[in-house]
Parts: structure tokens; sequence; C-alpha cells
């Protein structure tokens, strides 16, 4: 069973950059699309990015030209760079990555979470 594992959140002014990696720990299966979501108190989780095996990337129009998302091998480590953040990016980050099932729909992997604030 393999588990992914956030870190590089934290507090950030707005204006400011973060690094966001997401590690696995044990054996990952291969899967379909790797990336990123995030939820806000009140709000329904929302897909941030993400970026196929073949490295077809795709972002929320809200971040698009400020976030980038990356892996350094097929799956992971996987990472997201975001310039220029702002109040409303606040949220929990989620690692997610996911595995395209055909007629049975597909499975999710998800990690903990790492905590992102943009104030002043």
């Amino acid at each position: 069973q393999a588990q992914l594992v956030e870190s590089g959140g934290g507090l950030v002014q707005p204006g400011g950059s973060l690094r966001l990696t997401c590690k696995v720990l044990g054996n990952l299966p291969y899967v379909d699309v790797m990336g990123w979501y995030r939820q806000a108190p009140g709000k329904q989780r929302e897909m941030v990015a993400t970026i196929t095996i073949r490295g077809d990337t795709n972002y929320a129009e809200s971040v698009k030209d400020r976030f980038a998302i990356s892996r350094d091998g097929a799956e992971t480590p996987l990472y997201l760079q975001m310039y220029n953040l702002k109040p409303e990016d606040t949220a929990v980050y989620y690692c997610n990555a996911r595995k395209w099932l055909g007629h049975a729909g597909e499975y999710d992997f998800w990690g903990q979470g790492t905590q992102v604030t943009v104030s002043s």
C-alpha cells in the first residue's frame, strides 16, 4: 500500500512563492494522472493542476500562468511551483494519483495535505 506525503506548505505573503512536493512512500501502482487539488473551508475540493504520465498538463483557470506542475520521474516526486500567490490560494493542498479502471471507474490515492496560507 502506497502513501502520498505532501510537504512545502506554509505561511507566505501575497505575491510570494512556494513549492510543494509530493513524495511516494511504498509502491505506487501504475497510474494515469497525478495532480494537485486544494480545499478551503466551506468549499469543495477543486483541481489545481494535473499531469499525465505522458507529461501533458492541465491547470485550473485561476492558477494559469502562476502555478507549474512537474515531476522528476514518471510519477514521483511531484511538484507544484506556485508564484504570485494570492489570499484566495489559501487552502489545504492535496497530492493525488489516479488510475483509470475503465468500466470500473477510477481509483484515487490521496495524501494527507499540506496547508498553504497566503496572508499579510
